[in-house]
């Protein structure tokens, strides 16, 4: 069973995002902190993660994320509605990117394609 985290600072979205998940069989863990990623103790399997939450920017933490040897290899999804965010995406060395609003089966397509290959770049 792969383990995703989601961090979005926005409760519903992550209540629905977790529920979602879990009914597709993904172990899930939540944080309303994007901060809580770069102290992790375990590692999941891939990281959605808001660009923007409060007080913190989401493509600072993935790049961060992406430079610590132990964590580099996590395929990272940013998701945020901010405009230019194929760009912010690629910048922030994420392996993928979804806009907001978006469609779940959307989500799950785009999940199960990073977990199949961490390698995925666009």
């Amino acid at each position: 069973m792969h383990t995703i985290m989601v961090a979005d600072d926005d409760l519903s979205i992550l209540e629905c995002v977790k529920l979602m998940l879990e009914f597709e069989g993904y172990h899930v863990q939540t944080t309303a902190s994007g901060n809580d990623l770069l102290t992790l103790k375990t590692f999941p399997d891939l990281i959605l993660l808001d660009i923007w939450m409060s007080g913190v920017d989401g493509r600072e933490i993935c790049k961060a994320l992406k430079a610590n040897p132990e964590t580099g290899h996590i395929p990272i999804m940013l998701f945020s509605a901010s405009t230019n965010l194929m760009v912010s995406a690629s910048e922030a060395g994420a392996n993928d990117f979804l806009e907001k609003p978006f469609e779940m089966q959307e989500l799950l397509q785009k999940i199960a394609t990073l977990l199949a290959s961490t390698t995925m770049h666009f």
